[in-house]
């Protein structure tokens, strides 16, 4: 779907509530979106939001969550690119359940997604991993695969729970090690059956933050 039918203002708030909606995995409030375009009024925002609703670049979720078209192509590229899945969200904290369900699609220049493998996109969550460069809500571009080298950040599966760690293998044991500010994190020793998903080959950071 072009972006040609919409005003620049509603281009704006589209391109905001559609990083909102990546990053964050939930919908912006009407004063975020009242914040970010500088409206006087979050009725602005509502209206805003119903103008894209009707040109069909937006729907709404039963539990009335805005949802993105996934043919909605923003912004305009000029550079090849490959439409990759965004997978829900991985911790980079303590492990929680792995989200299985595709969110979105997103396109990824083929320099970073680079032909001949697979490629998938995480949210990540938490701050286990911050001294290596990934941030709560960037999106990890993850190459699938099911081996890793000592230093790799990986995709760790440990029965259903996922989580993002560097990958070390010492003395014939595997650790997966945080690497951050924040000394509550702590190594796991894989001492039972894991998976390797992938392993993070770049982030894309935060717009909106």
């Amino acid at each position: 779907m072009a972006t040609s039918d919409l005003k620049p203002p509603e281009l704006k708030g589209l391109q905001f509530i559609r990083n909102f909606v990546l990053y964050r995995g939930k919908s912006p409030s009407l004063r975020a979106i009242a914040e970010h375009m500088g409206f006087k009024s979050p009725r602005s925002s509502s209206l805003l939001i119903n103008r894209l609703l009707k040109k069909g670049y937006l729907d709404r979720s039963p539990m009335g969550n805005l949802r993105l078209l996934k043919d909605a192509e923003l912004p305009v590229r000029s550079e090849q690119t490959v439409e990759l899945p965004l997978v829900g969200t991985v911790p980079c904290g303590l492990p929680l359940l792995a989200e299985e369900n595709t969110e979105a699609w997103i396109p990824v220049s083929q320099r970073l997604a680079k032909p001949g493998a697979q490629y998938f996109l995480l949210r990540a969550v938490g701050d286990s991993m911050d001294q290596r460069g990934i941030h709560e809500g960037d999106l990890l571009l993850v190459r699938q695969q099911p081996v890793a080298e000592n230093g790799d950040r990986v995709v760790a599966l440990l029965g259903e729970e996922a989580m993002v760690k560097e990958f070390q293998r010492k003395s014939g044991k595997v650790m997966l090690m945080p690497r951050s500010s924040n000394p509550v994190h702590k190594p796991i020793i894989l001492d039972s059956d894991f998976m390797i998903q992938g392993v993070v080959v770049d982030t894309l950071p935060n717009p909106i933050e």
